[in-house]
């Protein structure tokens, strides 16, 4: 297996917020169409964490900057999170038991 990169976002997100699911869809959609995407997961309870999975840092550094992904960080930092943290890890060995 070739390495590969994850991004892990966790976030608080302030409460009430309408839009915020729209745009979260928005985003799924458009990542799932960025060169070197792979997939992704998501967890949400109090703390929110999404995990998308990329084929290098090039393709992080080109979904960071990709314009509908820009406006919906800015919306992120003044409007939908408390709080947010990137982590971006590579990923050199995985496995996993039963049905996915």
């Amino acid at each position: 297996m070739k390495p590969y990169y994850a991004v892990i976002f966790s976030s608080l997100k302030k409460k009430n917020i309408p839009e915020y699911d729209v745009m979260a869809v928005l985003m799924e959609d458009l990542a799932q169409q960025q060169s070197g995407y792979r997939s992704h997961e998501t967890a949400c309870s109090e703390i929110g964490i999404t995990i998308s999975y990329w084929d290098s840092l090039e393709a992080i550094a080109q979904w960071k900057q990709q314009v509908d992904h820009q406006m919906a960080q800015r919306l992120g930092k003044s409007d939908w999170y408390e709080w947010y943290h990137v982590r971006i890890c590579k990923v050199e060995r995985e496995y996993s038991f039963g049905k996915e």
